[in-house]
């Protein structure tokens, strides 16, 4: 395969940020090209723009094998539009981060697509031109520049989608509709058969725009000297194994025993080499829901690649639906916690790899879902630990989930009155996981997973465990506030917080006594009620003889 590509964006004015945002990327027989224009010149505009393209891409990079490329495209579509929708209405209580979508993939001779909005996707052959998105705008002329469908505009969205066999001397263009209102037909035409760059073609467009027509333009320009064969990475069918058992022996891995209580969770070897392999469950054979909530887990499992997270890949080669992990032989932190709490040291230590985890899922746009103990890894002895996360089958994209999805008694109150999964909801799981691990209590009790508890403020960490420091105790007091206004709103903050324990300001839930909150002040204004109550009694008593 051999593939030029070019790209150029300019703003409607100089010396302002444009809402447009592109961005082209290729390794092996794959290149994705990927171009969105925010619905408006306003920074959640921008935001929305610019998360539309870095994240499809890096979503599409980690894709599971078993996805074609079309259902990737439009899965991740979806997943990104739920997320934008749910996170304005969070942020700003009204749809704000909205923008339109254009992308391609190539892999070998096949051009995959889908678009939403009104920015274009067009492909030259042999002279001639022809479009291959569809606009979503209004019909009439004097309304054609509002967009019917766009990320982030409606809480579920359905990208069009398309696909066409390519030809060697191809040429594909996607751009916004500042360049497509101000060049297309035979000028367009005339462009890409010269082989323009984006470049030429965008200030093109912009010698023809007025001053009321003015716009941000972009375009990604893919000249296609030549094609490559098609991998057949996804050809093969995966077999779903309905029985495993010790010694069974798959695509060379040796079943040595099954993990966590289950038969799909196996402990094997392969080449002197131990490792964790997981495999779909047996209901996907015959449904489609479980097959996809399974694809879902190994790609987030597979993608979250940092030193926070047991390694996942899937083997080339594999012959059945399974993912592989590596073998951490160590206890979770729920074993550790029935034998004793956590030292104060090794509970920040905790909290700081929390926060750091949660970060790293939050640049891939997700969240955990099940911060708690049995999802934590010990790895070392009393003196120094060392932590992992695992168990990412029920992590989702930011903002995409309003189920109680997770384990009852470290869901945050506003999760069971459907509010969405969101940063502030992880760092009350954090806040619950660092509560249990200092005092062997679930600071709000035990929830059963189809209860609607009501909260009352949970009891002062120092009253349980007069060990801990008082610094520690605001920190964790905050991470698990009710109310999630007065919780940290970002995992940055809980972790800086944890780092400079001379600058944690006090907390308290509002309802809390002075008493409890201020003894000092307490007694101090009991004090002075008291010394001025005696002083106008002892007038009072004077004023009368």
């Amino acid at each position: 395969m051999k593939i030029l590509t070019t790209s150029y964006g300019m703003a409607s004015e100089d010396g302002t940020p444009s809402s447009d945002a592109f961005d082209v990327r290729s390794w092996d027989q794959t290149v994705i090209a990927v171009l969105s224009d925010g619905a408006g010149s306003g920074a959640p505009a921008r935001e929305a723009a610019q998360r539309a393209v870095g994240s499809l891409i890096e979503h599409y990079s980690a894709r599971p094998r078993s996805w074609t490329p079309q259902q990737a495209l439009s899965t991740f579509a979806r997943i990104l539009n739920r997320t934008l929708y749910q996170e304005s209405q969070v942020r700003y209580e009204r749809t704000e981060m909205v923008a339109t979508l254009a992308a391609v993939v190539i892999e070998g001779d096949t051009l995959h697509g889908i678009n939403l909005g009104d920015s274009s996707v067009c492909l030259w052959r042999d002279g001639s031109l022809r479009t291959l998105s569809t606009a979503h705008v209004e019909t009439a002329a004097e309304r054609s520049h509002i967009l019917t469908r766009a990320l982030g505009m409606s809480e579920e969205v359905e990208p069009f989608c398309f696909t066409t066999t390519l030809q060697d001397g191809d040429v594909a263009m996607l751009c916004s509709d500042g360049v497509s209102n101000h060049i297309y037909g035979d000028d367009l035409t005339s462009a890409l058969a010269r082989r323009s760059s984006a470049r030429s073609i965008v200030l093109a467009a912009r010698q023809k725009a007025k001053a009321e027509t003015l716009d941000d333009m972009s375009a990604l320009v893919l000249d296609i000297h030549q094609t490559g064969k098609l991998h057949a990475m996804n050809a093969r069918t995966l077999i779903i194994p309905a029985v495993l058992s010790k010694g069974d022996t798959i695509d060379g891995y040796e079943m040595l025993r099954s993990f966590h209580g289950t038969s799909r969770v196996w402990l094997a070897e392969k080449d002197g080499q131990r490792v964790v392999i997981k495999f779909a469950p047996v209901e996907a054979i015959d449904s489609p829901q479980h097959l996809e909530a399974f694809t879902h887990e190994t790609w987030n499992a597979t993608r979250a690649q940092s030193a926070h997270f047991v390694r996942a890949h899937e083997p080339i080669g594999q012959t059945m639906r399974y993912y592989v992990m590596e073998f951490a032989d160590a206890p979770s932190l729920h074993a550790v916690l029935r034998e004793r709490m956590l030292s104060v040291d090794s509970a920040v230590a905790l909290g700081k790899f929390l926060a750091d985890a949660a970060q790293t899922l939050l640049r891939l746009d997700l969240a955990h879902g099940d911060i708690k103990p049995e999802n934590i890894l010990c790895i070392g002895d009393y003196t120094s630990l060392s932590f992992k996360l695992v168990d990412l089958g029920s992590a989702a994209a930011i903002f995409s989930v309003s189920s109680r999805a997770g384990t009852a008694s470290y869901l945050a109150p506003e999760r069971f009155h459907s509010a969405p999964i969101s940063e502030r909801t992880e760092i009350f799981a954090m806040g619950v996981t660092l509560y249990q691990a200092l005092t062997g209590k679930l600071p709000y009790g035990q929830i059963e997973r189809f209860q609607t508890p009501v909260f009352h403020p949970a009891k002062r960490l120092s009253k349980i465990n007069p060990n801990i420091p008082s610094w520690l105790e605001a920190v964790i007091h905050r991470a698990i506030a009710l109310m999630p206004e007065r919780r940290y709103q970002h995992c940055s903050e809980l972790a800086h917080d944890l780092a400079h324990p001379g600058r944690v300001q006090p907390f308290f839930e509002a309802d809390t006594p002075l008493l409890e909150r201020n003894p000092l002040a307490f007694y101090k204004t009991g004090f002075f009620v008291f010394l001025f109550t005696t002083l106008w009694l002892v007038f009072k008593l004077l004023s009368q003889k």
